[in-house]
Protein backbone atom coordinates (compact mmCIF):
# COMPACT_ATOMS: atom_id res chain seq x y z
CA UNK A 1 0.00 0.00 0.00
CA UNK A 2 3.00 2.11 0.55
CA UNK A 3 4.61 1.72 -2.49
CA UNK A 4 1.20 2.55 -4.39
CA UNK A 5 0.94 6.05 -2.11
CA UNK A 6 4.56 6.87 -3.61
CA UNK A 7 3.65 6.52 -7.17
CA UNK A 8 0.68 9.06 -6.75
CA UNK A 9 2.57 11.66 -4.65
CA UNK A 10 2.54 15.03 -5.76
CA UNK A 11 5.66 17.25 -5.63
CA UNK A 12 9.10 17.99 -7.29
CA UNK A 13 10.82 15.16 -6.20
CA UNK A 14 9.11 12.14 -8.69
CA UNK A 15 11.52 9.36 -9.33
CA UNK A 16 11.26 8.34 -13.17
CA UNK A 17 9.81 5.00 -12.29
CA UNK A 18 7.34 7.58 -10.31
CA UNK A 19 6.57 9.42 -13.55
CA UNK A 20 6.30 6.24 -15.71
CA UNK A 21 4.10 4.49 -14.04
CA UNK A 22 1.84 7.11 -13.95
CA UNK A 23 2.33 8.32 -17.36
CA UNK A 24 0.62 4.57 -18.27
CA UNK A 25 -2.55 4.88 -15.80
CA UNK A 26 -3.19 8.17 -17.26
CA UNK A 27 -2.37 7.43 -20.69
CA UNK A 28 -5.40 4.65 -20.31
CA UNK A 29 -7.61 6.50 -18.13
CA UNK A 30 -7.05 9.74 -20.98
CA UNK A 31 -8.26 7.40 -23.38
CA UNK A 32 -11.20 6.47 -21.58
CA UNK A 33 -11.94 9.82 -20.76
CA UNK A 34 -11.49 10.75 -24.41
CA UNK A 35 -13.64 8.02 -25.64
CA UNK A 36 -15.81 8.86 -22.87
CA UNK A 37 -16.65 12.64 -24.82
CA UNK A 38 -17.12 11.25 -27.94
CA UNK A 39 -15.61 10.96 -31.39
CA UNK A 40 -16.32 14.53 -32.64
CA UNK A 41 -14.19 16.40 -29.62
CA UNK A 42 -10.89 15.38 -31.75
CA UNK A 43 -12.29 14.69 -34.82
CA UNK A 44 -13.42 18.17 -35.80
CA UNK A 45 -11.38 22.00 -35.90
CA UNK A 46 -13.75 23.96 -34.12
CA UNK A 47 -13.40 26.48 -30.91
CA UNK A 48 -15.65 24.18 -28.77
CA UNK A 49 -13.77 20.67 -29.58
CA UNK A 50 -10.75 22.08 -29.19
CA UNK A 51 -10.96 23.32 -26.08
CA UNK A 52 -11.50 19.93 -24.74
CA UNK A 53 -7.98 18.67 -26.30
CA UNK A 54 -6.54 21.94 -24.47
CA UNK A 55 -8.02 21.29 -21.01
CA UNK A 56 -7.27 17.62 -21.11
CA UNK A 57 -4.12 18.00 -22.14
CA UNK A 58 -3.09 20.55 -19.51
CA UNK A 59 -5.22 18.19 -16.87
CA UNK A 60 -3.46 15.33 -17.27
CA UNK A 61 -0.34 16.17 -17.88
CA UNK A 62 -0.43 17.84 -14.66
CA UNK A 63 -1.39 14.22 -13.63
CA UNK A 64 1.83 12.48 -14.68
CA UNK A 65 4.36 15.52 -13.47
CA UNK A 66 2.92 15.14 -10.08
CA UNK A 67 2.30 18.87 -9.41
CA UNK A 68 -1.88 17.63 -8.92
CA UNK A 69 -2.84 15.26 -7.05
CA UNK A 70 -4.23 12.10 -9.14
CA UNK A 71 -7.64 11.45 -8.21
CA UNK A 72 -9.05 15.42 -8.68
CA UNK A 73 -7.09 15.60 -11.58
CA UNK A 74 -8.79 12.50 -13.31
CA UNK A 75 -12.23 13.54 -12.03
CA UNK A 76 -12.02 16.85 -13.10
CA UNK A 77 -11.10 15.59 -16.67
CA UNK A 78 -13.94 13.20 -16.43
CA UNK A 79 -16.64 15.53 -15.83
CA UNK A 80 -15.20 18.00 -18.99
CA UNK A 81 -15.15 15.25 -21.13
CA UNK A 82 -19.01 14.65 -20.04
CA UNK A 83 -19.83 18.20 -19.93
CA UNK A 84 -18.39 18.27 -23.71
CA UNK A 85 -20.60 15.27 -24.56
CA UNK A 86 -23.79 17.10 -22.83
CA UNK A 87 -23.19 20.34 -24.42
CA UNK A 88 -22.95 18.02 -27.95
CA UNK A 89 -26.13 16.11 -27.16
CA UNK A 90 -27.74 19.49 -26.41
CA UNK A 91 -26.79 21.39 -29.20
CA UNK A 92 -28.42 18.64 -31.78
CA UNK A 93 -32.00 19.03 -29.76
CA UNK A 94 -31.40 23.06 -29.78
CA UNK A 95 -30.61 25.27 -32.64
CA UNK A 96 -30.04 28.55 -31.03
CA UNK A 97 -27.66 26.74 -28.30
CA UNK A 98 -25.80 24.85 -30.81
CA UNK A 99 -25.04 27.84 -32.91
CA UNK A 100 -24.31 29.80 -29.40
CA UNK A 101 -21.52 27.09 -28.45
CA UNK A 102 -20.47 25.81 -32.11
CA UNK A 103 -20.83 29.13 -34.05
CA UNK A 104 -22.25 29.13 -37.60
CA UNK A 105 -20.67 29.61 -41.08
CA UNK A 106 -20.67 32.63 -42.80
CA UNK A 107 -20.80 33.78 -46.69
CA UNK A 108 -18.04 35.51 -48.03
CA UNK A 109 -18.93 35.37 -51.58
CA UNK A 110 -22.06 35.32 -53.34
CA UNK A 111 -22.92 35.44 -57.16
CA UNK A 112 -20.33 37.90 -57.75
CA UNK A 113 -19.84 40.15 -54.65
CA UNK A 114 -17.59 39.53 -52.02
CA UNK A 115 -18.92 40.20 -48.15
CA UNK A 116 -16.79 42.85 -47.04
CA UNK A 117 -19.16 42.89 -43.49
CA UNK A 118 -18.57 39.08 -43.22
CA UNK A 119 -15.02 39.44 -44.42
CA UNK A 120 -14.44 41.62 -41.56
CA UNK A 121 -15.95 39.45 -38.98
CA UNK A 122 -14.19 36.66 -40.12
CA UNK A 123 -10.95 38.87 -40.37
CA UNK A 124 -9.66 37.11 -43.71
CA UNK A 125 -8.08 39.47 -46.81
CA UNK A 126 -9.00 39.31 -50.00
CA UNK A 127 -5.83 37.30 -50.33
CA UNK A 128 -7.30 34.84 -47.91
CA UNK A 129 -10.33 34.34 -49.52
CA UNK A 130 -7.99 33.73 -53.06
CA UNK A 131 -6.20 31.52 -51.61
CA UNK A 132 -8.83 29.27 -49.72
CA UNK A 133 -10.30 29.55 -53.31
CA UNK A 134 -7.44 28.22 -54.85
CA UNK A 135 -6.96 25.55 -52.46
CA UNK A 136 -10.97 24.46 -52.59
CA UNK A 137 -11.10 23.98 -56.51
CA UNK A 138 -6.94 24.19 -57.72
CA UNK A 139 -8.01 27.13 -59.44
CA UNK A 140 -7.36 30.76 -59.09
CA UNK A 141 -10.56 31.75 -60.98
CA UNK A 142 -13.29 33.60 -59.23
CA UNK A 143 -15.31 33.30 -62.09
CA UNK A 144 -15.87 29.92 -61.44
CA UNK A 145 -17.43 29.95 -57.85
CA UNK A 146 -20.49 30.56 -56.96
CA UNK A 147 -20.20 30.37 -52.98
CA UNK A 148 -17.30 30.35 -50.61
CA UNK A 149 -18.76 30.32 -46.94
CA UNK A 150 -16.16 30.13 -43.72
CA UNK A 151 -17.11 26.96 -42.31
CA UNK A 152 -17.90 27.01 -38.10
CA UNK A 153 -14.28 25.18 -37.78
CA UNK A 154 -12.66 28.14 -39.73
CA UNK A 155 -12.38 26.41 -43.08
CA UNK A 156 -12.95 28.12 -46.24
CA UNK A 157 -15.53 26.13 -48.72
CA UNK A 158 -16.28 26.47 -52.13
CA UNK A 159 -19.55 25.93 -54.40
CA UNK A 160 -18.39 26.08 -57.97
CA UNK A 161 -21.10 27.42 -60.87
CA UNK A 162 -20.41 23.87 -62.54
CA UNK A 163 -21.93 21.91 -59.73
CA UNK A 164 -25.08 24.12 -59.79
CA UNK A 165 -25.25 23.50 -63.68
CA UNK A 166 -25.16 19.78 -63.09
CA UNK A 167 -28.12 20.11 -60.84
CA UNK A 168 -29.72 21.81 -63.41
CA UNK A 169 -29.14 19.84 -66.58
CA UNK A 170 -32.26 18.06 -68.26
CA UNK A 171 -29.53 15.03 -69.00
CA UNK A 172 -29.40 14.52 -65.26
CA UNK A 173 -33.02 14.71 -63.99
CA UNK A 174 -32.33 11.95 -61.78
CA UNK A 175 -29.18 13.39 -60.43
CA UNK A 176 -31.28 16.44 -59.77
CA UNK A 177 -33.94 14.26 -58.35
CA UNK A 178 -31.73 12.67 -55.73
CA UNK A 179 -30.00 15.83 -54.47
CA UNK A 180 -33.73 17.43 -53.63
CA UNK A 181 -34.64 14.42 -51.15
CA UNK A 182 -33.72 14.58 -47.68
CA UNK A 183 -30.27 12.65 -46.62
CA UNK A 184 -31.87 9.27 -45.07
CA UNK A 185 -30.87 8.29 -41.12
CA UNK A 186 -29.84 5.86 -40.52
Amino acid sequence: MEYLESIFTTGKELSVLQMTIKGFIVFFIGLIVIRLSGRRSFGMGTPFDNIITILLGAILGETVSGTTPFLPAIITATSIALLHRFCAWFSLRNKIFGNLIKGTEKILYKDGKISEKNMKRTLLTKEDLMEGIRLSINSDSITKVKMVYMERNGEISVVTKEERKLKKSKANKTMQEEVKKEPQTI
